[in-house]
C-alpha cells in the first residue's frame, strides 16, 4: 500500500485509465483482438472456443466490458499468446473494483481479521446476488448493465473470504435499519436476512445487530472497517459518496478500535442478533 501521507491518511483516488472503456482496459482489448486477428479467427470461432459469445468478445475488445481470469487464460492459449495476454490477469482483476475500493479489496482478500460496522447497506461480503444487484441499480448516476454485472460478480467473489482457510476472524455490526430497508423489493430482503443468519452461523463469524431504539451509540461518525494483517499491521477504511481513506496511523486506529468496542457493547449479543433476524424474518 502507499505510505501514508502526513502519517494520517491515503486518499483512494479515482483512476479514470482503468475504467470500462479507457486505459489497461481498452488495451487489453486491442490486444485480443490484434491476436486473434492475427489467428485469423472470426469472434463467433473464437467466442466458441472461449465459451463467449461474439457480441461478449466483441464488448471484451471495444473495452466495453472487463475479461474474467478464466477468460484470460483460455484466449491465451487459444491464440497461442504466449502469456502476453495472462500477464495483464493483475490488472485486469483489479480493474473489476470501481477506483476508490481497489486497495480495500486487496487489503479484505488477504486479512486476518475485519471489523465492519453497517449504517446504510447490508456489508458487501453479506449480501446475497439479487440484494447487490438491487444496490448497484440503484446507483446515481446510472451503472451501464455490463459495469452492474462486472461489479455484481466482483462482490460476490470478495465472498470467498468466507471459506479460505486458516479462517480469518469476521465480526459484524448491522444497524436494524438497514436489516428493514426492503432494497430491491420484499423478497430480496427475506433473501438477505436468510443470508444474514447463514453466515452468522460459522464459527469464525460474528453478526451483531445495533437497535434502533438504542439512546446511547457510538457510532454516529458513519461506517467503518478495521482490517488486521497478518504481519500484525492494522489499518482502518472509511467509505462516503464514492470517496474513501484508508488509515494507519496508530493514534486513529486506536481510536476507531474504541470506537468499535463501545459499539459492540451496545449492540445486541451475536446470540441475541441472530435469534432477532430470525424474528424479523419471520414478519417478512
Amino acid at each position: 500500500m502507499t505510505e501514508v501521507r502526513d502519517e494520517e491518511t491515503v486518499r483512494q483516488q479515482r483512476r479514470p485509465e482503468d475504467e470500462p472503456g479507457t486505459g489497461v482496459v481498452t488495451a487489453f482489448g486491442r490486444q485480443l483482438k490484434l491476436l486473434r486477428t492475427r489467428a485469423g479467427m472470426e469472434r463467433v470461432e473464437f467466442g466458441k472456443r472461449v465459451g463467449y459469445s461474439a457480441d461478449s468478445v466483441a464488448s471484451i475488445e471495444q473495452g466495453r466490458r472487463i475479461p474474467q481470469p478464466q477468460f484470460i487464460e483460455q484466449a491465451d492459449e487459444v491464440l497461442g499468446a504466449g502469456g502476453v495476454l495472462t500477464a495483464l490477469k493483475e490488472e485486469m482483476a483489479k480493474a473489476q473494483y470501481p477506483a476508490f475500493f481497489r486497495d480495500m479489496a486487496r487489503l479484505e482478500a488477504s486479512a486476518v481479521g475485519l471489523c465492519v460496522y453497517a449504517a446504510h447497506a447490508a456489508p458487501g461480503l453479506l449480501q446475497t446476488e439479487e440484494y447487490a444487484r438491487a444496490v448497484f441499480r440503484m446507483q446515481r448516476p446510472l451503472l451501464e448493465d455490463d459495469v452492474i454485472e462486472q461489479r455484481l460478480q466482483a462482490r460476490m467473489t470478495r465472498q470467498d473470504i468466507f471459506t479460505r482457510r486458516p479462517a480469518p476472524l469476521l465480526s459484524f455490526i448491522i444497524e436494524e435499519v438497514v436489516l428493514r430497508k426492503p432494497i430491491g423489493g420484499r423478497a430480496s430482503l427475506r433473501g438477505q436476512l436468510e443470508q444474514t443468519l447463514l453466515v452468522g452461523q460459522n464459527r469464525n463469524v460474528e453478526i451483531q445487530v445495533m437497535p434502533t431504539a438504542r439512546e446511547d451509540h457510538a457510532g454516529l461518525g458513519g461506517p467503518f472497517t478495521l482490517i488486521e494483517n497478518s504481519d500484525g499491521r492494522r489499518l482502518a477504511y472509511t467509505e462516503v459518496q464514492d470517496d474513501s481513506r484508508l488509515y494507519n496511523r496508530p493514534g486513529k486506529i486506536r481510536e476507531l478500535e474504541a470506537r468499535y468496542g463501545i459499539l459492540r457493547s451496545q449492540a445486541l449479543t451475536p446470540c441475541e442478533s441472530l435469534a432477532f433476524v430470525e424474528e424479523m424474518l419471520g414478519e417478512t
